[in-house]
């Protein structure tokens, strides 16, 4: 019997071919093939395995991926893209963050409770959607409670059932002028509970699930906060009684149970500039040992169990993307357990004047498209010619090659001082047309981009 992602949402990412994955990377990073290729192989075979009999996918190991690249040519892009695609739990962390375990600093069993988190936020609100409406519905219930007097007692002369059908009727006209925010002018007064947030000192480079401590069961009064009467606006009230009755309709014991199951079959993790724990046999520095780290994140990496709040959970499955540009160190500087672990490694390409015109132009989040969309807020119509599109690519190049290489992050920097003061005089401009032709873009970066020492500092 296949088994499937409990509490999944449903979404197409399941009948995506990895031609597809690829088409739909495609839409936000500029080239990198054979990255893009592994992900969406990687992507297909987790679906694949969730197709599979249970005792055999217990078996079936995700191929974890090593990205080699210098900084700038989209790794952490495809990763990020990718698990927006899958809809799945994703946690971007750095290696050099981490400290072998001894030390102060964070240690490598963090990156899996963070990812928890972010598995339970993800759950709670795909389920605050599906009560969004009910609890609409409470709210606006309790709020007329307060707007509307009691109900005078029936009289005994009195048809009891034409008084209630009265009362209906006059409540479901209230309904309907707080629908139409005919009643946003009037003030309410509810009770309104504070969060109180105790201080709790908690020993270095520990948390509270190490130490196995539930504090809200031990001190429930602690954590209750107070309640007090406040005066609040009809659409501000309607909001915060909307809130309270959604956190009563979601049981966060069950949205915790599919977050842990969905982040243990459906996590990604992606560990970027783990080249910098890559420690070389002889080398010497104050930094803390950074074959520890390796060996602490090892177990996590080949499978393991981590107690988190919201219980225990098995690393086994959860897809590991590593990263880093390997200027100094090589991939075979990594201790050979944690290497044999990244059984795919792909080879990012450096990006030349090429891909930054595609980059600046093709993308859905192009950054010539972002200008454009932000100067027209302002009313002006800025447009860019293609010899200018060209021009600022031929720059980029030009002070990655004379200075450091900081690949498509470059075109943010040129373009901040490109339009540098179209962005501070656009509201004062009278000619709300703007053309950035070839001249423009020579005239603004010309002679930073000559001058060798200026560009370091500007571009």
């Amino acid at each position: 019997m296949p088994i499937y992602l409990p509490e999944s949402t449903a979404t197409g990412a399941d009948s995506l071919t990895p031609r597809q994955i690829v088409s739909e990377l495609d839409k936000y990073v500029v080239g990198q093939a054979a990255a893009k290729r592994a992900v969406a192989i990687a992507l297909r075979n987790r679906m694949r395995r969730q197709k599979l009999p249970p005792e055999l996918a217990e078996e079936v190991a995700p191929k974890n991926i090593l990205m080699i690249g210098p900084t700038g040519v989209g790794k952490t892009e495809i990763a990020r893209r990718l698990a927006r695609l899958a809809q799945s739990p994703f946690l971007k962390v750095e290696a050099s963050k981490f400290t072998e375990v001894g030390y102060v600093g964070r240690d490598v069993e963090s990156m899996v409770r963070d990812l928890v988190e972010l598995g339970v936020d993800m759950v709670r609100e795909e389920r605050l959607e599906e009560v969004r409406a009910k609890a609409r519905q409470n709210a606006e219930d309790r709020l007329l409670d307060i707007l509307l007097p009691p109900p005078r007692p029936i009289a005994p002369d009195e048809d009891p059932g034409a008084a209630r059908e009265q009362q209906n009727r006059t409540r479901e006209h209230f309904r309907e002028q707080l629908r139409a925010q005919r009643l946003d002018s009037r003030t309410v007064e509810l009770d309104v509970r504070e969060k109180s947030f105790p201080s709790l000192e908690i020993i270095a480079g520990s948390s509270v699930e190490e130490v196995d401590i539930n504090l809200k069961d031990m001190l429930p009064g602690l954590f209750q906060g107070r309640s007090k009467k406040r005066r609040m606006k009809v659409p501000e009230a309607l909001e915060y009684l909307t809130q309270e009755e959604e956190q009563k309709l979601i049981d966060m014991e069950s949205v915790a149970k599919a977050a842990v199951v969905r982040v243990e079959q459906a996590g990604i993790i992606f560990v970027d500039e783990i080249d910098k724990i890559a420690g070389r046999e002889g080398s010497h520095g104050p930094e803390v040992s950074r074959e520890g780290v390796q060996r602490d994140i090892l177990p996590i990496v080949e499978g393991t169990t981590v107690n988190t709040k919201y219980g225990m959970v098995r690393t086994d499955h959860i897809l590991f993307i590593a990263a880093g540009a390997f200027h100094v160190a090589k991939p075979s500087d990594l201790i050979p357990e944690l290497q044999g672990r990244f059984p795919i490694r792909v080879e990012l390409e450096p990006l030349g004047k090429d891909e930054f015109v595609r980059i600046l132009t093709e993308p859905r989040n192009a950054l010539v498209k972002q200008y454009m969309a932000l100067m027209d807020t302002e009313g002006i119509d800025l447009t860019f010619t293609s010899d200018a599109i060209q021009k600022i690519a031929d720059f980029a190049t030009i002070v990655n090659e004379r200075t450091e290489n900081i690949g498509a992050r470059r075109l943010h920097t040129v373009m901040e001082k490109l339009l540098d003061e179209i962005s501070f005089e656009g509201p004062d401009l009278e000619d709300k047309q703007v053309v950035i032709d070839e001249a423009y873009v020579t005239r603004m970066l010309a002679d930073i981009v000559k001058n060798e020492d200026l560009s370091r500092y500007i571009l």
